[in-house]
């Protein structure tokens, strides 16, 4: 299952990603919030695997029970 390390890992990169985006829309400064976008797209993506590989942890083991 996913660790409390990691969510709170991506929730912190999200964080960090929405806050850049917001500093760089609120200076006019693209890569910035560009940077920012992506952090965001990061943090969601590591969620996404990480909820993909706890569903097929809980498939494995309802299956060896």
């Amino acid at each position: 299952m996913m660790g409390l390390g990691d969510k709170m890992g991506n929730a912190a990169q999200d964080a960090k990603g929405k806050a850049k985006e917001a500093f760089g829309s609120a200076t006019n400064d693209e890569q910035t919030e560009a940077d920012g976008k992506l952090d965001q797209q990061k943090a969601s993506a590591k969620n996404k695997v990480e909820d993909a590989k706890d569903a097929v942890a809980e498939k494995y083991n309802e299956a060896n029970e």
